[in-house]
């Protein structure tokens, strides 16, 4: 069965580069026009209908259908859905299985090409954009926020007053396709750390890099603070959407901190392997205590690059909360 499946596979890889300029619309090029060549014109992918179509729009006239493949190849996964709604030529290309296939390898890589076959013909009848739809992923093109609020009490002033202050901080989380992600903590606003959550950023910017698992909705990252007793801060999230295939919310299942000794320090690449089976309340290091957080467990938000300068987390504290009195 296992021989088959392979077999399958590699066929049909093999047989994505004939698909590149097959199964969509074609319309009349006018510079092929011009030298007496005549293209027949064929359904679109997905057509319920055999006969040939011609698309008035000059935008079809103009620009070869080679280019307009290559195109939608080069479209991130997120705006095909949009550019589907624009004409039925469209939607029709996007049909093609070729684009979510190469999307769904290319969001679920870690588990492996055999492995996702395996899940695409078990569980979504063998379509690879039901499988996007359906199939939690995280996603890449973004980052994830948390936005957590706490009272710390002031000052008293000449003993007449007692001032509270509202403490504002977010936690920031960026996924990467191959298993790394990057974290901040910090005050700043989402319009200032986007620029740096890279792997560029330096080590001033405080941003941290750490490994990260995905097992059907749930979350398995870590990460190591270095210093002179590193520190290694163990993440447990679960995926959600506020509609189907968003996958726009996570939720913070447990927040946990624990010691490492000087040996495990050294594979600071590799911690997800190193805490692999730690319980909650286990420690390498008897100088830095096993700490199970309960404050600050917000849900993220995920928030997409192009909408980072206008979303409403760049508001300040007192646009966003509200302090009533008793």
């Amino acid at each position: 069965m296992a021989s088959d499946l392979s077999s399958t596979i590699v066929a049909e890889l093999e047989a994505a580069s004939r698909l590149r300029t097959s199964q969509f619309f074609v319309t009349q090029r006018p510079w092929l026009d011009l030298y007496g060549v005549r293209i027949r014109p064929v359904a679109a992918f997905g057509s319920v209908s055999n006969k040939p179509s011609n698309d008035p729009a000059l935008i079809h006239r103009v620009l070869p259908d080679e280019l307009l493949y290559e195109i939608f190849a080069r479209m991130p996964p997120y705006y095909l859905g949009r550019a589907s709604c624009v004409c039925r030529k469209w939607r029709y290309t996007i049909r093609n299985p070729v684009f979510w296939r190469n999307a769904c390898l290319r969001a679920w890589q870690l588990a492996g090409v055999v492995e996702n076959y395996k899940i695409l013909h078990s569980k979504y009848e063998g379509s690879w954009r039901k499988m996007w739809l359906l199939r939690p992923r995280v996603r890449t093109d973004g980052l994830y926020v948390s936005r957590n609020t706490y009272i710390r009490a002031g000052v008293a002033e000449w003993k007449i007053t007692n001032p509270v202050h509202l403490v504002c901080y977010f936690r920031y989380i960026r996924f990467f396709p191959s298993g790394r992600f990057l974290y901040k903590n910090s005050s700043q606003k989402l319009r200032d750390v986007a620029k740096f959550m890279n792997f560029r950023a330096s080590k001033t910017d405080c941003v941290y890099r750490g490994q990260y698992t995905l097992s059907d909705d749930k979350v398995e990252a870590a990460l190591l603070y270095p210093g002179m007793r590193p520190t290694v801060l163990r993440i447990r999230l679960r995926l959600r959407g506020t509609t189907v295939g968003a996958n726009n919310r996570m939720d913070l299942l447990s927040l946990v901190t624990s010691g490492v000794n000087d040996n495990e320090a050294n594979h600071s690449e590799d911690v997800l392997d190193v805490v692999e089976g730690w319980q909650d309340d286990e420690t390498h290091n008897p100088d830095v205590p096993a700490v199970s957080h309960k404050r600050g467990l917000t849900p993220f938000i995920f928030v997409p690059f192009e909408e980072v300068e206008t979303s409403v987390l760049n508001l300040p504290v007192d646009k966003m909360d509200y302090f009533v009195p008793d």
